[in-house]
């Protein structure tokens, strides 16, 4: 029996339960709980139209330990699969630990009140989980997950050494809004405002927001405007390969959301800080994110696809080589299949990848915590042609390794 808890009931946790539910025969007994039960009642309901499987749903706070101990324990769950916000890592962690419970989740935390996201914080786990005989699998979903997965691969299969990591995320999908984001605002809006940083020769790079873009070619989409990020996977790359020279993450963005963002930030509806509002303390961040459109209302009409992928350079038996690893995935097909846009169907399958490896795979269950790149990635890359997210790949092609 595979008894699971998913906490979290947005645009990825129902991904995440819809692709549980069609595999049943690893997820014999889904949960799936959030601060809002009618949440998961809809999606329950949906699930049981389009796949025949019942799942069961729960109301919970993740924000306070003792709930989320509370509902593990009438549940009693193998695996909890944290798809709720950042800020709620270390407290289910804390949930996990006192129930014995294994975890996983897809983003690393972040305090609420600094925009700032870094693996120390659940890096500090290790040998509790690891005395505890417990497994906690950080940052599975797409990127960071998959990328990780793809860089793994790359190292195993096709270099001796990797020097030049470059990470490129392309949304080229049209959902029709004049400014929404494709996966939680506030935590997409508290991301891309950050300074940039990329690593180069051993330190971290800091660069003013958004300031150094190219257009990337990507398959089957064409020239896209992209941005170098600060991406927290790169923190988790660079310490497990140490031979990479420079790891740098791109992402696009239309020229009509930069236009919205730079408004808004202007004139501070993107700020982390409370203000006085008739006679009452609001985060404008959050007040924005209450009125833009929420990611899981996307997915209907969404045309277009994304393209995600890693590209490197390094040595293979002395000589130069360059790989391509990606993934290409439409909006309309996730859509029809689980009733998700791109970016949240990007995310919530390779969580339940993670999920299904952990339950089943031996080397995908070790005591500790864990970042993806150090786990077997081969029955990953496996999963991934299964599930929904075939890759490609393809070998000495030119890459943007320029500026």
């Amino acid at each position: 029996m595979s008894k699971v808890l998913i906490i979290g009931a947005g645009g990825v946790g129902s991904v995440v339960a819809h692709k549980c539910a069609m595999n049943s025969q690893v997820f014999t007994e889904i949960m799936l709980a959030s601060r809002t039960q009618s949440k998961c009642d809809k999606i329950a309901a949906e699930i049981k139209e389009m796949h025949g499987v019942t799942i069961q749903t729960g109301q919970v706070d993740a924000d306070v330990v003792a709930e989320t101990v509370s509902l593990i324990e009438k549940f009693r769950p193998v695996l909890l699969i944290n798809v709720a916000l950042p800020y709620q890592d270390l407290t289910l962690m804390e949930a996990c630990l006192a129930t014995g419970t294994h975890y996983m989740d897809t983003a690393n935390y972040e305090p609420k009140d600094v925009a700032k996201f870094e693996y120390s914080w659940q890096w500090a786990y290790q040998e509790r989980f690891k005395e505890a005989g417990l497994m906690a699998l950080l940052g599975c979903g797409f990127d960071p997950g998959v990328t990780q997965v793809f860089t793994a691969y790359a190292n195993k299969h096709h270099f001796d050494e990797m020097h030049y990591l470059d990470i490129i995320d392309c949304n080229a999908g049209d959902h029709g809004k004049a400014f929404a984001t494709n996966f939680n605002p506030e935590i997409n809006i508290r991301e891309i405002t950050q300074p940039g940083r990329y690593w180069e020769n051993g330190q971290w790079v800091e660069i003013p927001a958004m300031s150094i873009h190219k257009p990337i070619d990507y398959p089957n989409i064409g020239p896209k405007e992209s941005y170098v990020l600060y991406h927290e996977e790169l923190e988790s790359l660079v310490k497990h390969f140490p031979t990479l020279k420079r790891a740098r993450f791109w992402m696009t963005f239309g020229q009509q959301y930069i236009t919205h963002l730079n408004v808004l930030e202007n004139v501070g509806m993107t700020s982390i800080k409370p203000i006085k509002f008739q006679g009452m303390d609001i985060v404008p961040l959050e007040f924005l994110k209450a009125v833009l459109p929420a990611p899981d209302s996307l997915g209907e009409n969404y045309s277009g696809q994304t393209s995600i992928g890693c590209q490197i350079k390094g040595i293979s038996s002395g000589e130069e080589k360059t790989y391509y690893v990606w993934n290409n995935c439409h909006h309309a097909d996730c859509y029809k299949e689980v009733r998700a846009q791109a970016v949240s169907y990007t995310t919530g399958v390779p969580a339940m990848i993670g999920a299904m490896l952990m339950l089943t795979n031996p080397e995908w269950m070790k005591p500790g915590v864990w970042n993806c790149e150090q786990l077997n990635p081969d029955p990953f890359m496996e999963q991934l042609n299964v599930q929904g997210l075939p890759w490609q790949e393809t070998v000495n092609e030119a890459l943007p390794h320029e500026y």
